[in-house]
């Protein structure tokens, strides 16, 4: 049994969640998504109440999708009402990001910036050192964080580069420490 896919799911005020086959749809004022669920799980709809359930119990596959397809209806519903924000921190002499429209440049140490263009639906905004991702997407914001982070990753030594601001990176001594 999931223990995810066991739990109900309280629609606030100002969603609007239809059924429409096999898909679910999540309206608020701004947007529209999508759920996709190919007809793997049940869905029930009762009293502003979303819950999920087994198509077949016997199937493996109906059991690993249970748990994952309220998850997924989950984060639409966070996404939708107050959104995901993810932070990215640069440390490094002259290291440095600026905004040029819906195209985010970066100084990374290289002999050329690196120029990164901002996806529809996700809001980037700069101060200092730090870069603050939001939009209503989870695995979208998470995906560019992922990428942003790619183009020079902290490295051990000096903790120089792009890192996530919740992450700790674990450093090593240079060569001094082998005395």
């Amino acid at each position: 049994m999931s223990r995810i896919g066991k739990k109900i799911i309280n629609i606030p005020k100002g969603l609007d969640v239809s059924i429409e086959g096999t898909k679910i749809v999540f309206k608020n004022t701004k947007m529209q998504r999508e759920l996709e669920t190919y007809d793997r799980v049940k869905i029930s709809l009762d009293n502003g109440v979303l819950s999920f359930g087994l198509k077949d119990e016997d199937n493996l596959k109906s059991k690993a999708f249970w748990g994952t397809y309220r998850a997924l209806a989950n984060n639409i519903i966070i996404g939708l009402t107050s959104g995901f924000t993810k932070q990215l921190e640069i440390n490094g002499v002259g290291y440095k990001a600026s905004l040029k429209g819906k195209t985010l440049e970066l100084s990374l140490g290289f002999s050329h910036p690196i120029n990164y263009d901002i996806p529809d639906g996700i809001e980037v905004v700069l101060d200092k050192n730090l870069i603050t991702l939001k939009g209503s997407d989870k695995q979208q914001i998470g995906q560019i964080a992922s990428e942003i982070r790619s183009f020079r990753p902290p490295e051990p030594y000096k903790g120089k580069g792009v890192k996530y601001v919740e992450e700790t990176i674990l450093r090593k001594a240079g060569k001094t420490a082998k005395k």
